[in-house]
């Protein structure tokens, strides 16, 4: 497993195991499995509606608690002062747990102050109910904006892909030696049906999705979660560190949103993007 680790000495696994759209006794195998395969990083948000299925997952499984850095979203309804503090202690009792590794604002909403957000989130970290604090789906410009009023944000987690532009996204990271989490890191299994990644999948005896998670995690401040909802997927995604891209490999990737830059995730309350 490779690992980012901030200035604070806090280490999280580059490779995470998202649980969007994984409900009921479905997502408590598929953590389960997910554990057992050796993922250490379990991603998972109150609008998912499978907290409680995540946290039975854990209680089930043979893994400590404190060896799982497990995040978790408030939603953007629930972001006044008190809604914070109420909801990320709900979304504790659900998950069976005393604290969260991470929090994150899930989407920015300008209803809210930001200031109150995050001062909550800061209160959350005082009271040991999470370790860390970060954002979501957040551009340039609110990354700064955050920074500045809270410095602990430590992550900035967006859809990020080959064939989606995040340079802007990721300057502000590396700026700030924050981490990026790539959410739809396989771009929804587009990444499979591609004629380059399928070639280059062969040339290391890997899918082109492997070589797309590798691609990622070999980047400086980037962590990724791909989703699985099936063992086979999931220890296939998991399966990326026995192998290393070359130079040229990584700079095809790195440029191919030149030609087919396409974002998949932009509901209508999205912020502007960069």
């Amino acid at each position: 497993m490779l690992y980012w680790t901030a200035q604070n000495g806090t280490k999280v696994p580059k490779l995470g195991f998202g649980t969007w759209l994984i409900k009921g006794p479905k997502c408590v195998k598929a953590v389960r499995t997910a554990l057992d395969i050796g993922y250490r990083h379990i991603d998972t948000a109150q609008i998912y509606r499978n907290e409680s299925e995540v946290g039975e997952a854990i209680q089930q499984s043979n893994v400590a608690r404190e060896k799982i850095f497990l995040v978790t979203k408030v939603w953007r309804d629930s972001l006044s002062a008190k809604a914070v503090i109420h909801s990320t202690e709900e979304s504790l009792k659900k998950l069976k747990t005393h604290y969260v590794d991470l929090l994150l604002i899930h989407w920015p909403n300008a209803i809210f102050p930001l200031e109150e957000t995050l001062s909550a989130m800061q209160k959350l970290i005082e009271q040991n109910k999470t370790k860390q604090i970060g954002v979501s789906n957040f551009p340039v410009e609110l990354i700064e904006i955050s920074k500045k009023q809270a410095p602990e944000v430590i992550c900035n987690q967006v859809e990020y892909h080959p064939f989606l532009d995040q340079r802007p996204v990721l300057k502000a990271v590396n700026k700030h030696n924050i981490f990026l989490t790539a959410y739809s890191p396989l771009a929804r299994n587009k990444v499979f049906k591609n004629k380059v990644l399928q070639k280059m999948g062969e040339k290391y005896s890997k899918t082109a999705g492997q070589v797309v998670l590798r691609w990622l995690v070999e980047q400086k401040n980037v962590v990724a979660i791909p989703k699985a909802a099936k063992q086979k997927h999931a220890e296939s995604n998991f399966h990326i560190f026995d192998f290393q891209l070359s130079e040229s490999d990584r700079l095809i990737l790195g440029n191919m949103h030149f030609s087919q830059n396409h974002r998949l995730v932009d509901p209508e309350w999205a912020p502007e993007w960069d």
